[in-house]
């Protein structure tokens, strides 16, 4: 699937995602990977005026998805069986951008990682791995 077909796709099955208005964009998808982008928004916010973790969560959570799909098509039921988070540093106050890549691809199991970055910043802001499983064709 292209960029602009795992966004409609997302669109279609997850249609509250933009609740509120879109703020959430697939940008990019290549082989094995894929590149999102969550633009700063009052709703996406915690105390002290700085991007949520759920935020953080849901955004590499998407971009692990949208690899996924990228590569085996518009699978609804694939879904995440882990995810796993290390929060590094506060993320400044700009979009951020979720930048997944595939370490394994197979029949049942796809196993990714995400590294979040504030848009425009070198330094990442969380790291994440997560596996997704994929159901069998039935």
């Amino acid at each position: 699937m292209t960029a602009s077909e795992v966004e409609s796709y997302l669109d279609e099955v997850f249609p509250q995602l933009h609740y509120g208005g879109r703020t959430y964009f697939v940008e990019d998808v290549g082989p094995m990977t894929a590149r999102m982008r969550c633009d700063y928004h009052e709703r996406h916010l915690r105390p002290g005026g700085t991007i949520s973790g759920p935020t953080m969560m849901a955004l590499a959570d998407l971009a692990l998805y949208a690899a996924v799909l990228a590569q085996i098509g518009p699978v609804g039921l694939a879904v995440t069986t882990s995810l796993n988070f290390n929060f590094l540093r506060k993320p400044g106050q700009a979009a951020l951008i979720a930048e997944a890549k595939l370490m394994k691809l197979g029949k049942r199991l796809a196993v990714g990682e995400v590294c979040l970055y504030s848009q425009g910043e070198a330094e990442m802001v969380c790291h994440a791995t997560g596996t997704y499983s994929i159901p069998s064709e039935r």
